[in-house]
């Protein structure tokens, strides 16, 4: 079973809707208890990084999530939920994240567009099960002003580029996360999903 972490910040459905149809088990909660019972975590967003983890707290989910993880469940967090993962974030202030993996998110900087909207290719830069059957130059979708940036390269798996590179996928331990919105990215999001949910 795919535990989604609903904490009102979130693109849920369609994350959902993929996983069933590719024929994985999946629940969307905001209980605690369920969290902290859960088997395989995804932490997907949209918004403010301040805001979501204002969220997650008031909601309780900060301690049974990071328990999780930390008890090694296989966890993918998407877009802003990569972002809550690292140790802090430079969006309208400094805010501490979840700390499950070094470094800090930032904003991508001037005079390149933002917000990056759009299909982008990616480099592929290790191996791994989560990228089984995906290509180099594979083509996802994006949609963030701000980007994380791991405090050593080896835990980057694939980048991509708008006016400078950055991490589009991360790995650490049992633990990985995507920039961009595999459940936007058509035959490669859904390999991706699907790679996960076999994890």
């Amino acid at each position: 079973m795919i535990t989604v972490v609903d904490y009102k910040l979130n693109n849920l459905r369609s994350i959902q809707n993929t996983l069933l149809r590719l024929g994985h088990d999946v629940q969307v909660t905001s209980d605690p208890e369920v969290v902290q019972k859960a088997e395989k975590l995804i932490l997907p967003g949209v918004g403010a990084f301040r805001d979501a983890m204002e969220n997650l707290r008031a909601s309780k989910l900060i301690e049974p999530f990071v328990n999780r993880v930390r008890a090694g469940v296989p966890t993918l967090g998407i877009c802003l939920g990569m972002h809550l993962i690292f140790s802090e974030s430079e969006e309208f202030g400094l805010h501490r994240g979840l700390d499950l993996i070094p470094g800090r998110v930032r904003r991508i900087p001037e005079p390149v567009i933002v917000p990056h909207m759009g299909w982008n290719s990616l480099k592929l830069t290790k191996q791994d099960p989560l990228l089984a059957g995906i290509a180099p130059g594979s083509f996802v979708y994006f949609v963030h002003s701000y980007y994380a940036e791991p405090a050593t390269p080896d835990l980057t798996l694939a980048t991509t580029d708008h006016g400078i590179d950055f991490a589009a996928i991360v790995h650490k331990d049992n633990l990985w996360a995507t920039q961009f919105h595999p459940e936007k990215s058509q035959k490669v999001g859904e390999r991706l999903l699907d790679n996960f949910g076999r994890l």
